[in-house]
């Protein structure tokens, strides 16, 4: 969301509120104010649904909003009823569902049904696409696909510290972790990252148990998992199940990741659905290649054999041989990293998405390309 706003050019104003999400809402801020846009942390959520949208509805009548950009099916139905009451159109941005609980369940079964109703529907990918025209009735001249985008410049120049830092979440050989075994406590020099949410649908679990044999087939390999989430406990269980224990790291959530990404040998995401999943686009953008589940939008991202490997979700052996061939090959993951460089400068640039998405306002309120639209836009994290 901040990556399209700095696209954006200055005819268009951008606000972002968020709900709170339990001071989530608000860390997100705190990265968006520097970059001198207004912010509106809401003090009304759900179940207070009334208050909510009279709040909603209040800030976008302030701030003489033209267009209201929802993000997640909170956003999406208490956005659009707020819109309505502003008589200001809505749009929702699409990016997947999850399933990730019963009650997660729940909240997009309402979602998916509500789509429908919002006056357009932005796609992150052709996958998404897809799933949005079978199973939410959305009519075609309101849909439409602008995918994510990779921060390229985030990726330009390599930090030289990252490798060090990266390596350095590995015990040293001098006291080396209880490996399974049949495992070398060597030093680890070639990492395999995965990062997001530790949630079912992101397949994590997968990937921890591909990691007996690529470290077996590699014992200078490692693991790395960025990121936090429910099913942490059960991951460090699992590693320390299979003797993996310092060999497989969790290092929890952390702000320097796309220099980290950057700095790794192979990125893996083993998710069972996506939209179009930014670590994809980043780790390309970054040279690094990708093995990846051939899910929702991902195959968008990466291109079998160009600039990664993809795979069936849900199957250990085949990350794991993927994985074992690129860390045997490195002319291969050159080749690989190079190729997603390049693809990520054709098609997933910010000023693609933002070209994409001021055609779109520009629609929207019928105001010409040539005029000053001074659009503003509300965006809404769930």
């Amino acid at each position: 969301m901040l990556g399209l706003a700095l696209a954006l050019p200055d005819t268009v104003r951008t606000t972002f509120a968020t709900f709170l999400e339990g001071g989530r809402g608000g860390a997100f801020l705190d990265e968006v104010r520097p970059h001198g846009f207004a912010t509106a942390p809401l003090k009304n959520d759900f179940p207070n649904v009334f208050a909510s949208v009279r709040e909603v509805r209040e800030l976008l009548r302030a701030t003489a909003c033209d267009v209201l950009i929802c993000h997640g099916y909170k956003a999406h139905i208490f956005g659009r009823l707020a819109a309505r009451r502003a008589g200001i159109p809505a749009v929702a941005v699409s990016r997947g569902w999850t399933s990730e609980t019963r009650k997660v369940r729940a909240y997009e079964w309402f979602d998916r049904r509500h789509l429908q109703f919002m006056d357009h529907v932005v796609c992150v990918s052709e996958g998404q696409a897809a799933k949005v025209r079978k199973w939410c009735r959305v009519p075609a001249n309101r849909m439409s696909v602008i995918r994510n985008s990779a921060r390229l410049g985030a990726f330009e120049n390599a930090d030289p510290g990252a490798r060090h830092r990266l390596l350095g979440f590995f015990p040293s050989v001098a006291a080396p972790p209880p490996l399974r075994s049949g495992f070398t406590n060597t030093a680890v020099s070639q990492v395999v990252v995965g990062a997001g949410r530790f949630s079912p649908e992101k397949g994590f679990g997968v990937l921890v148990e591909a990691a007996c044999a690529i470290i077996g087939a590699n014992p200078t390999a490692g693991v790395v998992l960025f990121g936090e989430g429910p099913l942490r406990g059960e991951l460090e269980r699992r590693v320390a199940e299979l003797g993996l224990t310092g060999r497989v790291v969790l290092p929890g959530f952390r702000t320097d990741l796309d220099s980290l990404i950057g700095s790794a040998d192979v990125v893996v995401l083993p998710s069972y659905t996506e939209g179009l999943p930014n670590v994809a686009l980043e780790a390309s953008a970054a040279g690094v290649p990708v093995v990846a589940t051939a899910v929702g939008g991902t195959p968008e991202a990466i291109a079998d054999h160009v600039n990664g490997f993809l795979v069936p979700p849900g199957q250990p052996a085949a990350i794991a041989n993927k994985v074992c061939e690129l860390l045997r090959d490195t002319r291969l993951r050159n080749s690989f990293g190079a190729a997603g460089r390049v693809r990520m400068r054709e098609l997933f640039t910010f000023q693609a998405q933002a070209a994409a998405y001021l055609r779109l306002l520009n629609t929207l309120c019928s105001t010409p390309d040539s005029g000053r639209a001074s659009l503003e836009v509300a965006a809404k994290h769930h």
